[in-house]
């Protein structure tokens, strides 16, 4: 029996077999679908991503790429603040440094507009050749006023004496600018309160030597004050005088009478009257009768110590009786040196002449200071000095 014939036989012999076998082909020909189950292809991919998930080193992977998320999202929210600060920082900078510059524009186009109006002011500077002739002049006078000893019996009268008083009325100060009207309105306050600060940057304006300027040889004073009947300065008052010279004080009738305050500023003025420039500025202030310095009072130099040789010392400060503008009686004084030490004198004068503390007539001498420490030391002036010894600035 041949292989053919065996297997004929065992189909034959099993018909269950064979409808089993019918049958399964059937089945085999009909495909049933589930709706349920994944593609193929989906459960291949699907089986891929959650085997990667399932792989140990991906939970390290997600939380870096969180954390890294995390950071921006932090860098975000830092950096996008600071920018707008910076460019709001930016603009406010921007727009006060125009309000600034339009603030300093604004002020620059004042300062131009008050030039302008200063340029039509009175503000003349004394021309230095004719400061240098006043100069001259002076120094000459003074020799010739020691070489010609004037005698010593002739009473004392005040240099300004006969000068005439033009009594100034306040009216329309904004007519022109720094008249004499708003200068001594201007003035007054402050030697009303003896502001003496106040006075000297005055003094030094120029419209102030101006105006003084303007009174040289004029015999006349600007005043401004009460006044009597006759317009004559009585009560009180303040005057301008030629020489940058000023009194504010207490009239009687015309005269300086009463309390009052005498001021004198050096101004551009080195010679042989100024000392080569030692004295910046020479004042009294105390009591006055006929003009002139009667009663108790106290004169004062302002020195610059700097024009001060090595080893050598000025006055600065007398205080005691005046007769007439000259020393009289029991008088102190302070000196001030080359460093600014300050030593103390006494000295005792009868109407402008002083007693000698040492006679030093040999040498053509006279000690007229004597030191409050050490009475040993004292100070030694020319022996034909020893004359009209006072406040010869307001003397003839």
């Amino acid at each position: 029996m041949n292989l053919m014939e065996r297997k004929n036989r065992k189909e034959n012999n099993n018909p269950e077999q064979l409808e089993d076998g019918h049958s399964s082909k059937a089945e085999d020909d009909l495909e049933i679908v589930d709706l349920n189950e994944p593609d193929e292809d989906e459960a291949e991919a699907g089986g891929g991503l959650h085997e990667l998930l399932q792989k140990p080193y991906m939970t390290t992977v997600l939380m870096g790429i969180i954390v890294l998320l995390l950071v921006c999202i932090i860098v975000l929210l830092v950096v996008m603040p600071s920018r707008r600060d910076s460019r709001q920082a930016s603009s406010d900078t921007d727009l006060q440094q125009n309000i600034t510059d339009y603030a300093n524009e604004q002020i620059e186009k004042e300062k131009d507009a008050d030039q302008d109006k200063l340029s039509d002011a009175i503000v003349v500077t004394l021309p230095a050749q004719d400061a240098a002739k006043e100069d001259t002049q002076e120094a000459e006078e003074a020799e010739e006023e020691e070489e010609e000893e004037p005698e010593t019996t002739e009473k004392p009268e005040a240099a300004d004496s006969d000068k005439t008083a033009v009594v100034v009325d306040i009216e329309d100060e904004n007519d022109e600018a720094y008249t004499k009207e708003f200068i001594l309105n201007e003035a007054l306050p402050y030697f009303a309160d003896n502001k003496q600060d106040a006075i000297w940057d005055l003094a030094h304006l120029k419209r102030y030597v101006k105006l003084s300027q303007e009174l040289e040889g004029s015999g006349k004073f600007y005043y401004q004050g009460d006044v009597d009947g006759d317009g004559r300065p009585n009560g009180k008052g303040l005057a301008i005088y030629e020489k940058n010279s000023y009194y504010y004080g207490e009239w009687s009738h015309g005269v300086r009478s009463g309390t009052g305050n005498w001021f004198k500023f050096y101004i551009g003025q080195r010679n042989k009257t100024n000392a080569m420039g030692k004295y910046m500025a020479h004042s009294y202030s105390g009591s006055w009768a006929n003009d002139l310095p009667n009663g108790e009072g106290a004169e004062h130099y302002d020195v610059d110590i700097s024009k001060l040789e090595a080893n050598t010392r000025i006055l600065q400060n007398v205080v005691g009786h005046f007769t007439d503008g000259l020393y009289d009686g029991d008088m102190y004084a302070n000196s001030v040196d080359y460093v600014g030490n300050v030593e103390e004198w006494n000295g005792v004068c009868e109407k402008g002449v002083f007693t000698l503390w040492r006679d030093m007539s040999a040498i053509g001498e006279c000690s007229v200071w004597q030191n409050r420490d050490d009475s040993s030391l004292c100070m030694d002036i020319d022996k034909s000095e020893n004359k009209n010894q006072g406040i010869r600035e307001l003397l003839k």
